[in-house]
């Protein structure tokens, strides 16, 4: 198989990989749109494949490309690493770090953890791929993210699950509303009032479901979401009640919503970093691993 390509349509590849834009990837190269399209042909003539399946409107990676966008990313990485190393400026390095995340983690931890690590190291890009803990467990096994923030993982024999906390459940409500005052509520209690739940497609409520297997009244749903912060909205907008992990809650000091802690039963769950065991992190994402294991020790749980 012939070789004939270089560095510059390799970099040329991973552009319109990450953007999906024949013009956007050309301007972020900076260079014309038929200059960026001969290296992508001259890349897949040289590989004997089609890498991108084009369209007018739309350009995606084909089975056989997004193996190759995998692997090309970790060379990339590893090549880096190795010419940081050499000129001995780690501190202000350029990469990309991609993190899943349950985006009950994203809003009141992830944004500051990656905020801390801006100020460190300002050219490293990250990428988040907020979804259900389902969808973050499969972008970790599968080398679409270097690594992620979930409550699920630790029965991947694949995947390595390093625990950061255990959370428990809270009622959040509004500050006038009855239960606002107390001290906990039970889940029993909550059945006086109109209720948010969480879908059944979601992690949190098999878990839930789970533990509350044994109560014999349950609070019933006037509202339904698949995700914690929509649940969090509604809340804040009146319109009920909402159980939710304490790491989906903002802090104290919001001017509108409070979280009760929930009893009999307490239910809580576990949340770790997750990542692959066969496969070492790059020193930036390495850097963004220990920082979150480092912070999560100060965020409250109300365990």
């Amino acid at each position: 198989m012939a070789r004939n390509f270089d560095l510059d349509d390799l970099l040329a590849f991973r552009a319109v990989a990450e953007l999906g834009s024949f013009r956007k990837a050309a301007e972020s190269v900076h260079i014309s749109q038929p200059a960026f399209s001969r290296r992508i042909e001259k890349l897949e003539q040289a590989l004997g494949t089609r890498l991108l399946d084009r369209t007018t409107r739309q350009v995606s990676l084909t089975a056989i490309g997004r193996d190759f966008d995998r692997q090309l990313r970790q060379i990339l990485d590893a090549l880096d690493t190795t010419l940081l190393g050499i000129r001995g400026v780690a501190a202000t390095r350029m990469g990309e770090v991609t993190v899943a995340c349950v985006p009950s983690a994203v809003n009141y931890f992830l944004t500051r953890v990656i905020a801390i690590y801006r100020e460190r190291y300002p050219k490293v890009r990250v990428r988040i791929l907020d979804d259900s803990a389902n969808e973050v467990l499969q972008s970790v096994a599968g080398g679409d993210a270097d690594f992620g923030l979930n409550f699920i993982g630790s029965q991947d024999r694949e995947v390595e699950f390093e625990t950061l906390l255990e959370e428990r459940f809270v009622a959040a409500c509004c500050r006038d509303h009855p239960i606002a005052k107390l001290a906990e509520v039970s889940w029993k209690d909550l059945a006086q009032y109109d209720y948010i739940a969480v879908g059944k497609s979601s992690g949190n409520r098999l878990l839930l479901d789970q533990a509350l297997a044994g109560v014999a009244e349950q609070p019933a749903s006037l509202y339904e979401t698949q995700h914690g912060t929509t649940m969090v909205g509604l809340v804040e907008a009146g319109l009920g009640i909402a159980a939710l992990p304490a790491m989906a809650m903002p802090g104290t000091d919001h001017p509108l919503l409070v979280s009760v802690p929930l009893v009999d039963p307490v239910v809580t769950r576990k949340m770790g970093l997750i990542k692959r065991r066969s496969m070492p992190l790059s020193p930036a994402a390495r850097q963004l691993y220990d920082l979150c294991a480092e912070l999560s020790g100060s965020r409250h749980t109300g365990v």
